[in-house]
């Protein structure tokens, strides 16, 4: 199960960002473990200094802003079809 982690304080374009991940692996048929990570430190931890930040499986792979829906299916589906 892809572990996927939304860094981000709270605000309206973390709540999104969370919201567009979840719809993307709803209507690709993979589970994941979804994570809202709001605390400062750890956010800091990962090297992401402008939320919302994305980190999948351990690799921080998006911040700064709301990532686009193309993107979030590909972060869902990158490995899902080998995860057999």
């Amino acid at each position: 199960m892809k572990q996927i982690k939304v860094l981000g304080t709270g605000c309206r374009n973390c709540e999104i960002t969370a919201k567009i991940i979840s719809q993307a692996a709803a209507e690709a048929g993979v589970e994941i473990e979804l994570e809202k990570v709001t605390d400062i430190a750890a956010i800091m931890g990962y090297g992401v200094m402008s939320t919302p930040g994305v980190v999948v499986d351990g690799v921080v792979v998006h911040s700064g802003g709301v990532p686009g829906p193309d993107q979030a299916r590909a972060w869902v589906r990158e490995g899902a079809d080998s995860a057999g």
